[in-house]
């Protein structure tokens, strides 16, 4: 049974069309990058997805249920959880009060909320910085808080925005070991991400749009090698030097 399963999934903008006929399916435990141009629609389908926009048309089944129409908290009561691109935590509170957020999504509960938003920071070995004010953070310390915002939801399914974007070599290689990490704890992962470093570390599977329509999808070096790919978005200079 698969876990996630998009089918003919649009979204028109006026007369712009983001995404066109979209499909995929994602079995529970995979790790699937979803890669593509600036514009060409991953954003627009994480939105899709979990809720944000509703689309003009298709199909998207989780857990065998549609979940088109419902609201965002409510896909997050499901069991999907995100991450952004432009990481915005709330300034005012310290590392553990903006953990404690997400995890209010799945209990109403202060002792509880605090103890699952602990075990979190735990886990990504952040406890240390628990009591930290936002302000404090480097851009890689408000990545893990991102991370453990939308872990402490519990999700099942869980879309990474480019959480690699901003991190030096060493900061790629902690959040990629932080990734993996969170995937061997049983959640199902789809990362839009355009640090190729990560994907090839990552995924089993890549996905890649362009003008928001699917043109490959398959194992991460075969993807790579697609001409079509090439053409659209890694550009001749990356087949030079992966041939090299």
């Amino acid at each position: 049974m698969s876990l996630l399963k998009i089918s003919g999934l649009r979204k028109d903008f006026g007369g712009l069309t983001a995404v066109l006929d979209f499909g995929l399916t994602i079995a529970k435990g995979e790790i699937v990058a979803l890669i593509g141009p600036n514009g060409a629609g991953k954003t627009t389908i994480f939105n899709l997805i979990s809720g944000y926009l509703r689309p003009s048309g298709g199909e998207i089944l989780f857990k065998e249920e549609n979940i088109v129409g419902l609201k965002t908290n409510q896909i997050c009561k499901k069991g999907i959880g995100r991450t952004f691109q432009i990481v915005k935590p709330f300034l005012g509170l310290t590392v553990i009060k903006n953990v404690m957020i997400g995890a209010f999504n799945q209990t109403d509960r202060p002792d509880l909320s605090e103890e699952r938003s602990l075990q979190v920071l735990e886990f990504l070995d952040f406890l240390d910085k628990k009591d930290y004010p936002i302000g404090s953070l480097t851009i890689a310390d408000r990545k893990r808080l991102e991370l453990a915002r939308s872990l402490a939801t519990q999700p099942h399914l869980l879309l990474l925005d480019e959480v690699a974007a901003g991190l030096n070599p060493k900061e790629t290689e902690e959040i990629i070991a932080m990734i993996r990490k969170i995937n061997q704890r049983g959640v199902t992962l789809l990362m839009i991400e355009h640090v190729m470093k990560t994907i090839t570390s990552l995924a089993d599977r890549i996905v890649v749009i362009n003008y928001g329509m699917k043109i490959a999808e398959g194992k991460p070096f075969e993807v790579l090698r697609d001409p079509n790919v090439v053409k659209a978005y890694l550009g001749e200079a990356y087949q030079i030097a992966e041939n090299q």
